[in-house]
């Protein structure tokens, strides 16, 4: 398949903002907490994933056909961003409602 990356980490993406507004609703999305981790995530994302995907010397390598080649900044992929976007969510949200079952029990 084309772009499978971007594919799978946009419908990742879209599936765990989709669980957050439809099923779980825990409120994530309204705290500043959240978004304040977000950019801490951002902060160490780009020069890890940075240094990791560079074109002059990667230790990442991605096939051409299996992204999207749009990269920034650093030659990052910006699939990664939708990657980590959904992993880092996606874990935070089940975190939370963990938390809250636990509260009402």
């Amino acid at each position: 398949m084309v772009e499978e990356y971007l594919f799978a980490a946009s419908a990742a993406a879209v599936a765990v903002v989709l669980l957050e507004l439809c099923v779980l609703r825990t409120g994530l999305f309204r705290r500043p907490a959240y978004w304040i981790t977000m950019v801490i995530v951002l902060g160490f994302q780009v020069p890890v994933d940075g240094w990791l995907t560079k074109l002059d010397a990667p230790v990442v390598l991605y096939a051409d056909w299996a992204i999207s080649g749009v990269r920034a900044p650093w030659d990052i992929p910006v699939e990664d961003f939708l990657y980590g976007f959904a992993m880092i969510t996606a874990v935070l949200l089940l975190w939370e409602r963990r938390r809250a079952a636990r509260e009402q029990a």
